[in-house]
């Protein structure tokens, strides 16, 4: 399944469930734009739509993030990492003094699960530094002394560092606030496994269907905006789908309903 559903993500996403991931985009309400009213009530459907082992994704500035805490706690979340998206380019409200180039990526969990049996794939970049590191020798005494230091070998994998730097979709976005696949590809190799199913529950252009197609995911997103979830569908549907060496040919999924024929 890799489709978009048309409608309120409140009525129609429980139904799909259960999710072992679920991103959400949704309005921050940091301005007085129509489409950024916040919507009411979905925390909650989300938490009893999510997997025990699952968590839950939330993009949005800490200006809305320091407004709904209490929602996350009262819906039955626990907070449990974030990310921060530093863009090339950004843009600023009228009482900002600095200009915004940045964005919050934020994760959490049910209150009711543990920490350790949440599904998390520790992601590595190959770009460690070459670097000189001391090592205590053995005492003269015991008749053999090692070198004191070692150089390790550059290009090797580090930890992912929460601060992922990429460029925005300005001047290509299909939707006001689009995010890259890349971005969004990050989370769901983290957070969801292979044989996973995401829910992206406020879907805009389907930048994170592209990026469960492109990662093996199974993927259900939902848009109230109905020319823009028929957008996505057919953005989603044009991307080749992601292929295991070896594996036996993919089976193209219908662009309107996601169904395999």
């Amino acid at each position: 399944m890799l489709t978009v559903l048309t409608g309120d993500c409140r009525n129609l996403m429980p139904k799909r469930g259960p999710f072992d991931m679920i991103l959400a985009d949704p309005p921050c309400g940091d301005t007085s734009l129509a489409w950024d009213r916040r919507v009411d009530g979905w925390l909650t459907i989300a938490h009893d739509a999510l997997r025990p082992t699952g968590s839950l994704w939330v993009f949005g500035s800490l200006r809305s993030f320091m407004a709904t805490a209490d929602q996350f706690a009262i819906a039955g979340f626990r907070y449990a990492q974030e990310i921060v998206w530093e863009k090339q380019n950004g843009s600023s409200f009228h009482a900002d003094r600095f200009k915004r180039v940045h964005e919050l990526a934020v994760q959490f969990y049910r209150a009711d699960a543990r920490w350790r049996v949440v599904y998390n794939d520790v992601q590595t970049t190959p770009d460690a530094a070459p670097r000189t590191v001391l090592r205590k020798r053995r005492p003269p005494h015991t008749g053999h002394i090692e070198a004191g230091h070692y150089v390790s070998h550059d290009g090797g994998p580090r930890l992912m560092r929460s601060v992922v730097h990429l460029r925005n979709c300005h001047g290509r976005a299909i939707h006001p606030t689009e995010k890259p696949t890349a971005l969004l590809e990050i989370l769901i190799r983290t957070s969801c496994p292979a044989d996973g199913f995401v829910g992206d529950w406020f879907a805009g252009s389907g930048a994170a269907g592209e990026a469960c197609r492109l990662a093996g995911r199974r993927y259900l997103g939902c848009e109230i905006d109905a020319d823009m979830a028929d957008r996505a569908r057919t953005r989603i549907a044009a991307v080749l789908p992601f292929r295991d060496a070896g594996a036996a040919p993919a089976r193209q999924s219908s662009p309107i309903t996601g169904d395999i024929p």
